[in-house]
């Protein structure tokens, strides 16, 4: 059988193992029941996620210009303690930030390749640990808007990590080597790194400890990562998903969410 679509990161559903989905305009694939199946992925075009138009894609699945004018793209995505809309102060459309940076957030520690801190909308536990291929994680605060959760976050920058080492990531089996910290412990010991305008949002009665568990048969020992505008046609068995990566026999793995606005036709 064989699907086309436009390429947009998996869908997930929170359970042992994580269900993942990838969902085109017309179809979707229950990726879990491919596992130990050749899979056959073919690069058509590109499609923006933000115009629709037929171009090249630029970052985030966006063409250039979308990626330079849209909300969704400001720098305080990537940046929460950039976030003004809780002053009334627009980036490119207030509207559209009001909606996104003044809602319940929370700021968190995750156990991907190592201890990391970020920062998601309350909405988005625990589909955000799971896009990090996170094996356990715990809410540390919850705030009201981004921005101070984005200041929290700038503080224990300075103790933790802020991005994942995805190579490191997709090699830990956590049935051989299991979690080297103890994230309650971690917890406890940060209250006073955080700023003391959010030091009434810490979460010090729940301790709300997630574990994550990922289809995976095979953690590969080296991982070389498929890049479509290099490699526009590559099949191979599927062996595990983890994060938003598809992992096959060969050591291949493919990041879904960098080539969201790509069409792409899946041959199983």
């Amino acid at each position: 059988m064989t699907y086309e679509g436009v390429l947009t990161k998996m869908q997930t559903e929170f359970s042992n193992p994580i269900q993942y989905y990838l969902v085109f305009e017309n179809s979707f694939l229950s990726l879990n029941q491919l596992l130990d199946k050749s899979l056959e992925i073919n690069f058509v075009g590109y499609q923006c996620l933000n115009c629709g138009k037929k171009k090249k894609i630029f970052r985030q699945g966006f063409c250039y210009d979308c990626f330079m004018s849209s909300a969704s793209a400001g720098d305080w995505i990537m940046k929460p303690e950039l976030s003004t809309a809780h002053l009334d102060i627009e980036d490119r459309d207030l509207e559209y930030e009001k909606r996104v940076q003044l809602q319940p957030h929370i700021v968190y520690l995750a156990l991907s390749s190592e201890v990391k801190v970020g920062v998601t909308r309350q909405t988005q536990v625990p589909t955000r640990w799971i896009d990090q291929g996170a094996i356990q994680a715990i809410p540390i605060v919850e705030v009201p808007n981004r921005y101070l959760a984005g200041i929290t976050e700038v503080a224990l920058k300075n103790h933790y990590a802020d991005k994942t080492n995805w190579q490191k990531m997709l090699k830990m089996n956590p049935d051989t080597s299991g979690p080297e910290v103890d994230l309650l412990k971690e917890k406890a010991s940060l209250k006073y790194l955080i700023p003391k305008e959010v030091q009434e949002f810490y979460y010090s009665e729940k301790n709300n400890l997630y574990e994550l568990h990922y289809p995976v048969l095979q953690y590969p020992n080296k991982v070389n990562s498929l890049n479509l505008d290099k490699s526009p046609n590559f099949s191979g068995k599927l062996t595990g998903i983890k994060g938003q990566y598809l992992m096959f026999e060969d050591g291949t793995v493919f990041n879904v969410r960098t080539f969201e606005g790509y069409v792409v036709k899946i041959s199983i």
